[in-house]
């Protein structure tokens, strides 16, 4: 009963999360309470929010490629849920003997990071598989897409590919180039390790990746 009342407290408004602006994010609203917390107890750690939602019109195709190419190569294919990634996820885990990949979809991120928070659990995954399958029978692939390209971290304080575009290269994301995009969805999913400033050995790695993705299909 109590999980039944969380999740209706939870539930958006589907029809006007379906078109309109960019909801500000769960994550960004964590994000700005840190901020807060900071700032009551006089203390400059974080840097500050930098987000700039734009329509999906203004993210050049390579950049969508790069990120669903990255992240969820059948997203335009499954409801949600990727059956297909999470077992080739939970084989890698067991290979590594570690917890290493999981096989989370673009819908499921989005949704993690619309409504939910960064601390990890049973149940919140459960609330994330709920809020996912509604709302891909709600919203449509493209505006999926479109509230996940603003909203996911890229950096720290770092939120959508716009704000992520001009801090790493002074360029609006619509100016990004092959390459940039590529490094965009490097960033992704640990963005404060491995991002354009920080050049880790991983991120290098992981862009080079992606671009061979981009080549292998034809982008």
């Amino acid at each position: 009963m109590a999980d039944a009342l969380f999740l209706a407290w939870l539930w958006p408004n589907w029809s006007a999360l379906a078109r309109g602006p960019i909801p500000k994010s769960r994550f960004i609203q964590s994000y700005e309470d840190s901020l807060a917390d900071e700032a009551r107890d006089g203390k400059r750690d974080l840097p500050a929010l930098r987000w700039m939602p734009v329509p999906l019109a203004r993210i050049p195709r390579i950049v969508q490629r790069a990120v669903i190419l990255a992240e969820d190569v059948r997203f335009y294919q499954h409801d949600g849920i990727d059956l297909e990634a999470m077992h080739d996820a939970v084989d890698y885990d067991l290979g590594q003997g570690r917890l290493a990949l999981g096989g989370s979809t673009i819908s499921q991120q989005t949704a993690k990071n619309l409504f939910l928070w960064p601390a990890r659990s049973p149940l919140r995954k459960w609330h994330e598989l709920v809020l996912t399958l509604a709302m891909e029978r709600r919203l449509s692939k493209s505006r999926i897409l479109e509230i996940y390209l603003n909203v996911a971290q890229f950096g720290r304080g770092l939120y959508g590919v716009e704000a992520a575009a001009r801090n790493y290269w002074s360029v609006p994301a619509s100016a990004l180039s092959r390459r940039q995009a590529a490094e965009l969805a490097a960033c992704l999913p640990s963005p404060d390790q491995n991002n354009p400033q920080t050049r880790s050995p991983r991120f290098e790695r992981r862009a080079d990746k992606i671009e061979r993705y981009l080549d292998a299909a034809g982008e």
